[in-house]
Formats: C-alpha cells, sequence, structure tokens
C-alpha cells in the first residue's frame, strides 16, 4: 500500500498525539503541527515525521506549513482538523470574549487550515479531510452551549463542503465522539467565572461531573486512532462517524426527539405554504 501524506493539526496532546503514533506504526507520512512545536519534537529526527510549527487562527503560519509539506512531500492525502477547546459554562454566564475566542479556535481554524489545503487536493482530484467535532455538534448539552455552537457550525460547513467536492473526488469524513481520555476536560478548556445558582441543577451539575471524570472516561484515543486509519482505507467512508458507544447512544435519542416532533408538528408545518390558505380558515 501506496504511503499517504496525513497533515494533522492539534498534535500535542490528545486525538493528535495518538494519531500520529498510529500513523507511525502504520508507516504512513505524517506532518505534525502545534502552535508550540517544541512541544511534539519527540518525533525529531524520524523520516517519515515533518514537524511544522502552526497557530490555526494565523493565517500566515498555516499557509508556512502548508508550503513546508509541499516542499518535502509534493502533495496532501488526508487532512485531520483537530486542534480546538472547550469552554465550561451556562450561556449566560459565558464571557463573550472567550467564547469569541473559541470560534475563532475550533471553527474559523478549521475553515483556514481547509481552505489552505483544498486546491491541493483538488489538482489531484483525490484527498480526505476527517473533521474532529464532538457529540456536541449533533446534541445540545448543558453547560457547553457556545463549544456545541461551535461544533455545529463546523458540522453545518462540512456537510455543505462534502455535496460540492464528492465530484472532485475529495471525501469528507465528521468524526463525533464522545467522552474520551483526552485533556479535553482538564488543561484543554476554560471555564465561565460567573456563577448564578439558578444554574446549579443544570449547567453546573453538568459541568462539575464532566470534570470529575476528567482522565477517566471509557473511550480511548488510541482506538479511535486506528479507527481513522481503517475509515482513510475505506471506499465508501462516511460523512458522519460516532466515536465511542455513548455518542451512538446519544445521537440515536437526538434523531428519535427530532423525528417526534417533525412528526407531530407535521400538519401544522405543511400548512404554512401558498395553496393552504383555506386551512387557517
Amino acid at each position: 500500500m501506496a504511503q499517504k501524506v496525513w497533515f494533522i493539526t492539534g498534535t500535542s496532546t490528545g486525538f493528535g498525539k495518538s494519531l500520529v503514533d498510529e500513523l507511525i506504526a502504520q508507516n504512513e507520512l505524517i506532518v505534525a503541527t502545534a502552535r508550540n512545536s517544541q512541544k511534539i519534537d519527540q518525533w525529531q529526527g524520524n523520516p517519515n515525521v515533518l514537524i511544522a510549527q502552526l497557530d490555526v487562527t494565523d493565517q500566515a503560519s498555516i499557509q508556512q506549513a502548508v508550503n513546508k509539506v509541499v516542499s518535502k512531500w509534493g502533495h496532501i492525502d488526508n487532512l485531520v482538523n483537530n486542534a480546538g477547546w472547550g469552554y465550561f459554562g451556562s450561556v449566560e454566564e459565558s464571557n463573550e470574549d472567550d467564547v469569541r475566542q473559541m470560534m475563532e479556535t475550533n471553527f474559523w481554524g478549521t475553515s483556514a487550515v481547509t481552505h489552505a489545503i483544498l486546491p491541493l487536493m483538488r489538482k489531484r482530484h483525490s484527498g480526505h479531510i476527517f473533521n474532529i467535532t464532538s457529540m456536541a455538534g449533533i446534541t445540545g448539552v448543558p453547560g457547553f452551549g457556545y463549544y456545541c455552537a461551535t461544533k455545529h457550525a463546523v458540522e453545518g460547513l462540512m456537510k455543505a463542503l462534502s455535496q460540492e467536492v464528492a465530484p472532485l473526488g475529495i471525501k469528507v469524513t465528521n468524526i463525533e465522539p464522545g467522552p474520551f481520555r483526552t485533556d479535553w476536560a482538564g488543561r484543554s478548556h476554560k471555564a465561565a467565572t460567573r456563577h448564578i445558582k439558578d444554574y446549579d441543577q443544570t449547567a453546573h451539575a453538568n459541568d462539575e461531573q464532566i470534570e470529575e471524570k476528567s482522565g477517566k472516561q471509557i473511550g480511548s484515543p488510541e482506538l479511535l486512532a486506528k479507527g481513522i486509519v481503517t475509515l482513510s482505507r475505506t471506499a465508501n467512508p462516511p460523512l458522519h462517524f460516532l466515536a465511542g458507544e455513548k455518542s451512538v447512544t446519544r445521537a440515536l435519542a437526538e434523531i428519535a426527539e427530532q423525528q417526534h416532533d417533525f412528526e407531530t408538528w407535521r400538519q401544522l408545518s405543511a400548512s404554512l405554504d401558498y395553496g393552504h390558505e383555506d386551512d387557517w380558515k
């Protein structure tokens, strides 16, 4: 099997780090990136790994990293948009400056890296874009409203992109993890400093439960890395890939709730088109 070139954002910890380690074991070619490249220097000297400094919120940084890859290997087969972080707090408590910054990384950063790499994939009429979104990109989670918003935004963008690039031989897969044993609930998040007691039974209770389970989550980043490699070698990969049993359970429950609402209110919904004026008499 010919070696593929993988471009991965956010490889200092978590999913990104596990994926790099798995791809090294698979003898693939990897572009490992991080805002601080010193944090990923354990891969220095490996001929299959190109280390690049990359801040997904800095366009010049993105282009420099892409140019570095093109100079060395000429193309990129697989892009993994992984860089991102979380925010804990109810919608009302959340600090707007902080959540705007999160949107810059989680959504606009994903968009910017994808923009930079798409021309390379279009030129070769091949490529696979993986986006590490979240179960929170499918459901609403109390205490994580703005984080959910960033992931819903990525999901919507990539659903449209998948239809635009399918005729060009480019595939898109959104990876939607539930709780995995990464730093997401630890160092990779910020939290609201404002505290409104009315949210103790909803947002605060959920945030506390998730923080308490940090480092003890059931999901294995190492096994997800193997799963992503499997998807990359599949002829017809899915647009949506639920990662972990809890993600599967929550997503199916969300679909059932949506279907209930759609069917319950179908008659009223359908009566809003021209031609249904008599229904309102």
